[in-house]
Parts: structure tokens; C-alpha cells; sequence
């Protein structure tokens, strides 16, 4: 029994500790290439170093960390193989998704991605970006789970956490997720006509916004990438 409260008692703090850690990096508070040692770790959350070293291995296996043994990990710089691949699964995942929603798309659930938008116009206006991120990936939440396919959200969230960071590069600036949310609301028109064709089409714009963003980030901080 005492053994079964400890294991608990580690994982929830090793979770702790990966949360904070991830959000810090996707957030960019934490810079590709910023050192991370485990001692340095432990004590910030004073902790022993195996929830520190659980945390920083989850990291990793999100490639969001590089671990060093001997050496300060550090957090881990842009791939555009790694983004590239990440991009075309999610967006083979985002198409089949569409092409179910469309086949069951209601007033009700169109009222519930209108609210969603709602929302979104309010943070921009308001510049709440960081809100603004949190309910665009809602947006494309609700469209897997409206549209019947729930399970596709572990596969997508699984590839944006190889481009969120760069999102959150991208979403620094209001006028960037206000082109974002226009695509948001000719998505949601499209779905409610039940147009599988004109849904794909702004799926695809959607994703290609990034484009620019990887050129512009490259040349602006090399430093950033492998």
C-alpha cells in the first residue's frame, strides 16, 4: 500500500514538473537552446532528481528537449524535417476529420463553433493572444469531436507540439491571428454547407500560413534551428 501512495505521489509530482517545464518551453520563456540540469531543477522545485529526470525524458520523447548524460540537457532548436513531417500527418489527419464533419454538420454544432469564434474576436480585440492560442486549438478540437472523430485530437495535438512554438512566434503579432481567425470563420461557413471541397481548400490555406513564418524565423534567428 505505502509503496502504491509513493508512486502516485511521483508521478503527480514528476507531472508538476513536466507541465511547468513544457508550457515554459512552448511559451518560449524557456529559449531553443536554454540549459536545463536536473540539479538546478530539483531545487526550483524542491524535489529529488527523479521526478526532475522523468520530466526531462517526456520532454525528450516530445523532442522538445536534448538529454546530455554528464551535460546540462538543454531545451531542443527547430527541425524543419521534424515540422515538415509533423505538418503533412496532421494535415492528412485534419482532411479525413473534415470530410467526416461534413457529413453530420448541424445548426447546433455550427452554434457551438460560433460561440467558439465569438471568443476568439474578443481576445484579439482585447489582445489576449495567449487566450487567442488556447481557442484555436479548441477550434480544431471541436471540429474532430463535433464531427464524430474524437480520437483524431491526440494525433493532432501530438504534431503541433512540433510547431507550437513557432505558432507562438507567429501569434505575437494581432494581425497574424486575425488572418487566423478569418480562416477560422470560412471554415465554419464552409462546414455548414456541408462542403467538403471548399472546407479542404481553407484547411490547406490554413496550414500553409506557417510558410512565411518559417522563412521569416530562419533568417531572423538561425540560432533557433538545427
Amino acid at each position: 500500500m505505502l509503496e502504491a501512495v509513493e508512486k502516485l505521489e511521483r508521478r503527480t509530482t514528476t507531472d508538476v514538473v513536466f507541465e511547468t517545464l513544457h508550457d515554459e518551453i512552448v511559451s518560449l520563456k524557456l529559449l531553443p537552446g536554454s540549459k536545463l540540469s536536473e540539479a538546478d531543477v530539483s531545487r526550483r522545485f524542491g524535489v529529488s532528481r527523479q521526478p526532475v529526470r522523468d520530466a526531462f525524458n517526456r520532454l525528450a520523447n516530445m523532442d522538445l528537449m536534448l538529454i546530455r548524460p554528464q551535460k546540462a540537457s538543454e531545451v531542443r532548436g527547430f527541425s524543419m524535417e521534424r515540422i515538415a513531417h509533423a505538418r503533412f500527418v496532421r494535415l492528412a489527419v485534419e482532411l479525413e476529420v473534415i470530410w467526416h464533419a461534413c457529413a453530420v454538420w448541424d445548426d447546433d454544432r455550427a452554434g457551438a463553433l460560433a460561440r467558439n469564434l465569438d471568443q476568439q474576436q474578443l481576445a484579439i480585440e482585447t489582445d489576449q493572444l495567449d487566450s487567442f492560442h488556447g481557442l484555436d486549438q479548441a477550434f480544431h478540437q471541436m471540429i474532430c469531436e463535433l464531427g464524430g472523430c474524437p480520437m483524431a485530437v491526440k494525433t493532432i495535438d501530438e504534431c503541433k507540439q512540433k510547431v507550437d512554438r513557432l505558432c507562438m512566434l507567429s501569434l505575437g503579432r494581432s494581425r497574424e491571428a486575425a488572418t487566423l481567425l478569418k480562416d477560422h470563420r470560412k471554415l465554419a461557413r464552409a462546414l455548414k454547407e456541408g462542403s467538403v471541397e471548399k472546407s479542404a481548400a481553407i484547411v490547406r490555406q490554413h496550414m500553409s500560413r506557417l510558410d512565411s513564418t518559417l522563412v521569416e524565423i530562419q533568417r531572423e534567428h538561425s540560432e533557433y534551428f538545427e
